[in-house]
């Protein structure tokens, strides 16, 4: 046991002179991997055949993963305060990988429930503490562009995708000689997907080592050269105190945050999910043929990936300039308005439905990246990442209503390769409804009162007397 103390907190605070631009590349490391989560609809259809089950049955693999995220980031939030990044990001590792060994026994047994078990509860553990663990010790080392910080590393979680959408598609061509995937009816076999599993549980640990051995904590009193703390609290919604997890959650403005983060999450949540059929049933003739072949639908989810990440880091970037509040009123209306014309006119270019897509994407993984730098400005930095954990609750609850949404309509209205851009409208225009919903608790946050900041040194010597 003594080897692992290398992980204690005390162990990972910076020299003098280290630079906090070797920050963001180690919670990179972790967020790359743990963004698998967002390929899952790549084979999708390759575990339906398997376990011959409906798409909602498969969907909940999905579904249970980010409930996890969200409940073991809300249950952990405060023990990746008192214990650092590094252990976190370790004990991260470790669920992920464990979660992905246990789902391939699930596969290989043909045992649904294993696979819920392992990638859905283990791995959506190792989600939750993997992605919190380097927010508020990105925070910490960015005072002065926090939704920078935080956008770097987030938007690793938005390209997981990217790097995992082709690869687990040429390691199933790999593992399965019969499987093609430029053909449409085309499925992996059970064996290759329990192959992908191992081969992806492995890999993802071996690369999150990376982060974990390299991340660091800024030591007591640091800032930036030439950062003026002062210079913050002239910034509307932005305070220079502090409030403690357990008093965040008695606010309202936590609980409006809330609201806003689950309405824009569930949103965008149920295209990420059904991404490659989507793009495949909007553009379906009348002979139930696709004009769109499935390497495509698979590059469309990898070009959503790259908004999605792009988001994270634009959208964030620039709430650093315009503010968090006036951001998320762009992500909400502005979706409301994209939504709209994807339900009405997505069906009539794949130009049109692609741009529609992005936008709506980057909007959703702006709004996970500028939610920290938000949380910062409300509540101050003391227990930022414990907050944020909590606030992450709103994300399993739109696990489970996005696609819940979209594959509750998709499966009144046929089979999987039958579908067309018709299906897709209703879910659609709920979608409009949940984002008004979000837009219209943005517009309520006000700064949090003074009576749930904590008291400095000072205020409370002057309490006292």
């Amino acid at each position: 046991m003594g080897n692992l103390s290398i992980l204690d907190r005390e162990h990972t605070v910076a020299p003098p002179g280290y630079s906090r631009w070797l920050i963001p590349p180690a919670a990179l490391a972790v967020h790359l991997c743990i963004g698998q989560a967002y390929a899952t609809s790549v084979y999708k259809t390759s575990m339906v055949k398997h376990f011959d089950a409906g798409q909602t049955q498969i969907g909940i693999i999905f579904s249970i993963a980010i409930v996890m995220l969200g409940l073991s980031a809300a249950v952990g939030g405060t023990w990746v305060e008192r214990n650092g990044p590094r252990k976190a990001m370790f004990v991260s590792a470790c669920f992920w990988a464990s979660g992905f060994l246990v789902g391939a026994l699930g596969i290989g047994t043909g045992q649904l429930w294993l696979v819920y078990l392992g990638y859905g509860v283990i791995g959506g553990i190792g989600l939750g503490i993997g992605y919190i663990s380097p927010v508020s010790t990105l925070i910490k080392w960015f005072p002065d562009r926090p939704g920078l910080a935080t956008g770097l590393a987030i938007m690793g979680f938005g390209g997981g995708a990217l790097v995992a959408s082709p690869l687990s598609r040429q390691l199933l061509s790999l593992y399965d000689d019969g499987y093609d995937p430029d053909n449409s009816a085309s499925v992996a076999g059970g064996g290759a997907l329990v192959a992908l599993f191992l081969t992806l549980g492995i890999g993802y640990f071996v690369v999150m080592m990376f982060g974990v051995f390299n991340i660091r904590v800024p030591a007591e009193g640091w800032k930036p050269d030439g950062f003026d703390p002062a210079k913050v609290e002239t910034k509307a919604l932005v305070t220079t105190a502090n409030v403690s997890a357990a008093n965040a959650i008695k606010t309202p403005q936590f609980w409006l945050l809330w609201v806003v983060l689950a309405c824009n999450v569930t949103a965008g949540i149920g295209i990420l999910e059904q991404a490659s059929p989507m793009i495949q049933d909007f553009f379906r003739g009348d002979d139930g043929k696709s004009s769109v072949a499935v390497a495509a639908a698979a590059g469309f989810v990898g070009l959503l990936s790259i908004f999605n990440m792009g988001g994270r880091f634009a959208w964030s970037t620039t709430s650093d300039v315009i503010g968090r509040k006036p951001i998320y009123l762009m992500y909400l209306g502005v979706g409301m308005i994209a939504y709209f014309l994807l339900a009405t006119v997505g069906h009539n270019s794949t130009a049109i439905f692609v741009l529609l897509a992005a936008v709506i994407i980057s909007f959703y993984g702006g709004g996970f990246a500028t939610v920290p730098a938000y949380l910062r400005d409300l509540f101050g930095t003391y227990q930022v990442g414990a907050i944020h954990g909590r606030l992450l609750t709103a994300w399993s609850v739109a696990g489970i209503a996005g696609p819940l949404i979209i594959n509750g309509f998709l499966d009144r209205e046929g089979k999987p390769g039958t579908l067309t851009a018709e299906a897709y409208r209703p879910a659609l225009f709920t979608m409009i409804g949940v984002l008004a919903i979000g837009f219209i608790a943005n517009l309520l946050i006000r700064p949090v009162a003074a009576r749930f900041h904590e008291q400095s040194k000072e205020t409370a010597s002057e309490a006292a007397k």
